[in-house]
């Protein structure tokens, strides 16, 4: 897998500073699809809002402030290597995607496009060898959310996760129900280093019991509910299940975690 990374932070951040205007965003899609065909297609930035406030203001400045871009270079040179036996070239860049005060921005919609695709079943992942034409370079983004309060370990962990997802999906192909998903996200946490979402060792044992019927779920609501827990579910009107924030992904990762453990110790 070749990368390249793109630092966009100080893009956004320059996006950020114009006024909350039509002139702004009339700047912002030019950004993303400059008129110089010889420029980067900025596609990351279609997750970011257009129209952040001053929150956004502040958290790009504390990114900066962390040399985030710098992380997450470093962190994208480390998947190219770990991962060099996956074909395809690739772009990567940081986005914000406002889930605090975006108002079309749904923390656990997007998660779940991101991490499985849409409702038709398309990937968010590229696909080499289908690339529409007026689409210059593959993207691979990390993605940082502006409830979060910035940390390199975030920043890290959300660019070697993209890599790693991809990589996933290379050897195994799309998740088709709810077990495809637990094991392709835990195995993809794990593989970044993620330490969190966790969850008491009761919890563990109550999450396990209340999914094992459901694994072979194909329908995106059930799923949704079982991955992010009632927190999630509940932004979306969803049935509650008696579960923890991010239980799934918490259950997902607990199981990923022994299980490379066990592999690195046999």
């Amino acid at each position: 897998m070749n990368l390249e990374y793109v630092p966009l932070v100080p893009v956004m951040r320059e996006l950020q500073g114009l006024p909350r205007d039509r002139e702004r965003f009339r700047t912002y899609l030019r950004t993303i699809f400059p008129r110089d065909t010889e420029a980067d297609q900025l596609l990351p930035l279609l997750a970011m809002n257009p129209m952040g406030k001053d929150h956004v203001t502040r958290l790009l400045d504390a990114l900066l402030a962390l040399d985030a871009d710098g992380i997450a270079a470093r962190a994208t040179a480390e998947a190219a290597a770990e991962l060099a036996d996956v074909p395809g070239d690739f772009k990567v860049g940081l986005v914000i995607s406002d889930d605090l005060l975006g108002g079309w921005t749904n923390r656990y919609a997007n998660e779940f496009t991101y991490r499985f695709g849409d409702e038709h079943g398309r990937s968010s992942q590229p696909e080499p060898g289908r690339r529409p034409r007026w689409l210059k370079d593959y993207w691979l983004m990390g993605v940082l959310w502006s409830s979060e309060p910035p940390a390199a370990a975030t920043v890290r962990e959300t660019i070697l996760m993209s890599a790693h997802r991809l990589a996933y999906l290379h050897r195994h192909g799309p998740a088709r129900n709810l077990r495809d998903m637990l094991a392709q996200e835990g195995h993809v946490m794990a593989r970044a280093g993620c330490t969190a979402p966790v969850l008491d060792t009761d919890e563990i044992a109550y999450t396990r019991e209340v999914l094992a019927p459901h694994l072979a779920a194909t329908d995106k609501r059930a799923c949704m509910e079982l991955l992010f827990g009632d927190e999630g579910g509940r932004t979306l009107g969803f049935t509650p299940r008696g579960l923890s924030p991010w239980a799934g992904i918490a259950l997902a990762l607990h199981d990923a975690r022994a299980l490379l453990g066990s592999t690195r110790t046999a």
